[in-house]
């Protein structure tokens, strides 16, 4: 992977949530290639060991421990394995996240008579399962994280939090009322933990991705052929840069917050990075 720029993490620690995902897995290998330790935390044990095996094939070091953010156990189990094998922890990436069918409805727009077509999901058709699960994961997977984690970060002089928001947390998407709502929770809960934290010079920042390509996503945005969705097809109308981002196109923003020398100033931003998505009016 060819880096933007150079930015030295020898001797970090970085713990990475979601890093067997598209996105977090590019951040998990960018943050090694700079010298962190990297400890990605993923319910996809399996897949978060092909991640490692690849950072170490390339020369960097790295673990993985599976891991349920949403449990607190699993989670103290986690920090007790990094605090024996490497210490505190000195960034924090916290990027688990996702959607749900439950908490997605089938149109954009309500019309009455979508109430007698069992074939549609309407607002009111929609699940409190699913809704929990993924304000659940998006939000309280963050928040017991960070919880857990970053009290013994605050002993440290430069620790670094980046949570993963999205630019639906400032403009609402169609379709995916809790997705956004957890989101803008992250984005809220990024400045106030900033707050919280700067008399103690532990920073937070967070990251709000535009649109790429991810496995959640793409059955939506792409056809069996290949092709853009029409969904595809209106959010490429609404990006000035006509094109979905590519996932290394977010490592530079990332190194930048993560580095104290570059951006040591920068604390309670959520950073977008969307093409112009969120500045487009649409004419």
């Amino acid at each position: 992977m060819e880096l933007p720029f150079e930015i030295d993490l020898s001797e970090k620690n970085c713990v990475v949530t979601g890093g067997a995902g598209v996105l977090c897995s590019t951040f998990s290998k960018a943050l090694a290639q700079c010298g962190a330790n990297v400890v990605i935390l993923d319910v996809a044990g399996d897949k978060a060991k092909e991640v490692v095996q690849e950072i170490k094939e390339n020369g960097g070091e790295a673990r993985a421990i599976e891991t349920d953010i949403m449990d607190e156990n699993s989670l103290r189990e986690a920090r007790k394995e990094i605090d024996r094998e490497y210490g505190t922890p000195d960034i924090l990436i916290n990027g688990a996240g996702g959607n749900h069918p439950k908490g997605t409805t089938t149109n954009e727009f309500f019309e009455r008579e979508d109430l007698q077509d069992e074939e549609v999901k309407t607002f009111f058709d929609l699940e409190r399962e699913g809704i929990e699960f993924v304000f659940n994961l998006n939000f309280l997977g963050t928040f017991l994280t960070t919880q857990i984690f970053a009290e013994d970060m605050t002993q440290k002089d430069d620790a670094v939090i980046i949570n993963v928001s999205s630019m639906n947390s400032f403009t609402p998407l169609t379709k995916i009322p809790a997705y956004s709502a957890a989101k803008a929770a992250i984005s809220n809960f990024t400045e106030w933990l900033a707050v919280h934290f700067s008399r103690e010079n532990l920073r937070v920042n967070a990251l709000a991705p535009g649109f790429f390509l991810t496995e959640q996503n793409r059955e939506l945005l792409i056809d069996g052929e290949g092709d853009y969705t029409e969904r595809a097809e209106k959010i490429i109308s609404q990006t000035p840069m006509k094109r979905f981002g590519e996932k290394e196109e977010l490592i530079g923003t990332l190194l930048w917050l993560v580095d104290d020398k570059a951006a040591g100033f920068v604390n309670g931003n959520v950073v977008q990075v969307d093409g112009g998505f969120s500045a487009y009016s649409g004419v």
